[in-house]
């Protein structure tokens, strides 16, 4: 479309679970993009992860064509996003696409956690924001309570609130014509040199890297040479298109518009999320501003089971990494594991689905490490060591101080639940910022809290404590200095590096003598004793012992002097000892899977 005037760009933020991808369905039934035939629910969750668990994992861009009653087309470009804190690096880069957002909340649950921190993201980045109560159609909507709790946060009146029914259809065309209303046109210079932002980017076997971008300055035009202004790369645009929702190609993407681009290009690290476009020509001097680069929350070792498949793991985490510019890694070896990777992800459901992700798409067989954080580590001499495997953690010895991350965290509760909420966070070490009262019945919590606190199992007794009616939302804060150690296990007297973790001192005790119980039944009987060790540098803090099979040796002895069972016996002893001197215990890999599973 030549007229920027007539387009609109925008995104869909909420908190998980508030109807954005069935609100996404609606626009596309209500103007017409998709045929009856082939509609389906969630139709821009592509991934069978997203269908199965009915999550939005990645955002995903559509262009679709609207008339407003008695107006001219306009040309809606919608990126559906995630709503899960982890996934908020892809919200953020969805933002930077756009010129407005449409704020989405349930009309039961009210505001949520990552409703507030959305919605702060989306004004910080210039947008317009249009909120919408959706789900009005429940025996359990209070649309009233939910727009009051709205415009006491936003400010503005109840009569701007939209109220939709993303399962009926209800309120739909309303919204269309608020969006072409209420957002803005892009701005940009159709006249200036070609500027192009890739704000996503994804792996195809066939076709190469496919870049999502959004025409900045310019137009993009079919067969033009084009350069990659990070990496000064030149290439030529064989095909480019726009998703409408079917890839449809197109001559050429004009300022303003949001489509993709296939230039060919296998070499995955050649091409980067947040780059800009521009002609390799006569093309423009100032990039686009990109994306702060995400930092990893959690850090876990992938190792294949198979360690012939290392090779493949690489190549897989690659492509993964073209699709999820978020994921960082690199190469690490265990004694216990072999080769393998440590990874770092933005949160734990994070870890789980690339994990899900590289052992689907890509048929590996994979055993993750327990989560841990990145720690400061200081040392005597005064260098400043990054501590993101416990591996590398320094000597007790020349280990002056150990700092941990803190994060800032927002929990929205009924106020029902205040008690028992207060009462987990100083089991977890966390320290009271303030409390607001949204309304009556729905609180506002702030707290100050050890990331290591939270990437285990707090989001999980959250939801149990509050009966599934709290959220969560947490950013990153500074680093403090903490009693940390090393617990490190021993089978045999020999430490498993894949089992050591980093805790807080009045914890070790407890994770010594859970994980030395857990490897007990999990660990088959060897021909020795084998005893299972908690250890914090050379002080043993728990103990389990793997009792030895045992052949009768004295089954051949019937009548005769005793003295005879005991020579044999004995001698049985004598090998038994020097067994246990030179043997190894063999663990195998389902007692490493079952020994880490986080769930555990």
């Amino acid at each position: 479309m030549n007229d920027a005037a007539r387009i609109r760009n925008f995104c869909i933020i909420a908190h998980i679970d508030h109807g954005k991808s069935t609100l996404a369905d609606r626009l596309l039934e209500a103007t017409g993009a998709v045929d009856a035939r082939d509609m389906r629910a969630q139709l821009l969750d592509t991934m069978d992860l997203e269908r199965e668990r009915g999550i939005t994992i990645k955002a995903n861009s559509v262009s679709i064509r609207y008339t407003p009653p008695g107006g001219e087309e306009h040309l809606l470009n919608l990126i559906d996003t995630p709503g899960h804190v982890d996934f908020s690096y892809e919200v953020s880069r969805s933002l930077a696409a756009c010129e407005g957002a449409l704020l989405l909340v349930d009309a039961s649950q009210g505001i949520e956690a990552q409703t507030l921190a959305n919605a702060y993201m989306a004004i910080e980045s210039g947008l317009e924001v249009i909120p919408v109560i959706n789900k009005i159609d429940l025996p359990a909507a209070d649309p009233e309570r939910v727009a009051d709790e709205l415009v006491g946060i936003l400010g503005g009146t109840a009569e701007e609130i939209l109220t939709v029914s993303a399962k009926t259809g209800h309120g739909v065309t309303e919204l269309l014509d608020a969006i072409v209303d209420r957002f803005p046109p892009p701005e940009g210079d159709p006249g200036a040199p070609t500027r192009a932002l890739v704000f996503d980017s994804y792996y195809d076997t066939y076709r190469g890297v496919v870049c999502h971008v959004r025409v900045v300055d310019g137009d993009l035009e079919t067969n033009a040479d084009i350069r990659f202004m990070a990496t000064g790369l030149t290439a030529t645009a064989d095909e480019i298109g726009m998703h409408l929702p079917a890839d449809t190609p197109v001559k050429k993407l004009h300022c303003g518009e949001t489509g993709y681009l296939i230039t060919g290009i296998k070499e995955i690290d050649l091409i980067r999320v947040g780059d800009s476009v521009t002609a390799a020509k006569g093309g423009a001097d100032i990039a686009l501003e990109g994306y702060s680069e995400p930092k990893p929350m959690v850090y876990s070792g992938l190792f294949p089971t198979d360690g012939d498949d290392f090779e493949r793991l690489r190549d897989a985490l690659d492509k993964l990494r073209l699709n999820d510019s978020s994921l960082m890694y690199r190469a690490e070896t265990s004694r216990a594991l072999g080769f393998g990777f440590r990874a770092g992800f933005l949160g734990l459901l994070h870890m789980e689905i690339v994990r899900e992700r590289l052992e689907r798409e890509y048929d590996l067989d994979l055993v993750a490490t327990a989560p841990s954080v990145e720690y400061e580590a200081t040392t005597a001499d005064g260098n400043m060591v990054r501590v993101s495997s416990p591996q590398d953690l320094p000597d007790r010895a020349v280990l002056e101080s150990v700092a941990e991350p803190f994060v800032k965290v927002m929990i929205i509760t009924p106020s029902d639940y205040v008690g028992t909420v207060m009462e987990l966070v100083q089991n977890k070490r966390g320290e009271m910022g303030d409390m607001t009262y949204l309304s009556p019945t729905r609180v506002e919590l702030h707290y100050n809290m050890p990331l290591a606190e939270i990437v285990f199992d707090f989001f999980d007794q959250l939801k149990s404590r509050t009966k599934g009616y709290a959220s969560l939302d947490y950013e990153p804060g500074p680093y403090r200095e903490s009693d940390l150690v090393r617990v490190d296990i021993l089978l045999n007297s020999l430490a498993v590096d894949a089992f050591s973790t980093i805790v807080h001192r009045d914890k070790a005790y407890q994770y010594g003598r859970q994980m030395a119980s857990r490897l007990r039944e999990l660990i088959p009987r060897q021909l020795f004793d084998v005893p299972i060790q908690a250890a914090i540098g050379g002080r043993i803090i728990a103990r389990e012992t793997i009792k030895a099979k045992r052949k009768d040796v004295t089954a051949k002895c019937y009548g005769g002097d005793i003295t005879r069972k005991r020579k044999l016996l004995e001698k049985q002893k004598e090998g038994k000892k020097r067994m246990k001197m030179v043997g190894a215990v063999e663990v195998p890999q389902e007692a490493f899977i079952s020994a880490l599973r986080i769930d555990d």
